[in-house]
């Protein structure tokens, strides 16, 4: 949750040649002038910008270049008199490791030396494990996407449902005050009043 004009950030550790991915969606916005902009920021270890994004939802990904502590800062500077909730979703992943598929090379050649029947059996449950890892790490991304976009289209519907009652409670108060007015005022015309000296008629 971030309150008006607030700024939040956070860290996340990412060694170098790793991969590094934040997504983000604005959920719900309160307050007055309902702005979903959201200013996000990425800052390397040594304090440079790698990634900036200004909008309701966005991805940021890049490749780590150097180790450390990478800065996530989100700021609400749009709204002045408003507060917002942001769903979050980052991490990293490796894409094309190649110091340990060097490290993996070397472990097969000592292997074939012993056992090659054995190894290349192995070595084959190996990339299939490490395949299957991967397709179910981006499966896993790919769904909490969606959950960002289900949870905002859930606050945009009740927000929408919120307004409309609001709305049609004060249309009707104000159709009902209107239609009273006019009897009133058509009852008004229509009354006369007895001269002094005159009996009610009948």
């Amino acid at each position: 949750m971030l309150r008006a004009a607030d700024l939040q950030c956070f860290w996340h550790f990412a060694h170098y040649g790793e991969r590094f991915y934040l997504h983000f969606m604005v959920q719900l916005v309160t307050g007055v002038a309902l702005d979903r902009h959201l200013s996000v920021t990425v800052n390397a270890p040594s304090g440079l910008i790698v990634g900036r994004a200004d909008d309701a939802s966005g991805q940021i990904v890049f490749s780590v270049e150097e180790t450390g502590y990478y800065q996530m800062c989100f700021s609400n500077f749009h709204n002045r008199f408003g507060s917002m909730q942001v769903f979050l979703n980052f991490g990293v992943y490796y894409e094309g490791q190649k110091n340990i598929e060097k490290q993996k090379e070397e472990e097969k050649k000592k292997k074939e030396e012993d056992m090659k029947q054995i190894n290349s059996t192995l070595s084959f449950i190996e990339e299939s494990s490490i395949r299957l890892q991967k397709f179910v790490f981006h499966m896993w991304r790919h769904y909490n996407y969606e959950r960002m976009r289900r949870g905002a289209d859930f606050f945009l519907l009740q927000s929408n449902s919120t307004y409309v009652n609001i709305w049609s409670a004060v249309q009707s108060l104000v159709i009902i005050t209107a239609g009273y007015l006019q009897l009133s005022f058509l009852k008004r015309l229509f009354k006369s009043k007895p001269a002094e000296g005159d009996k009610p008629r009948c």
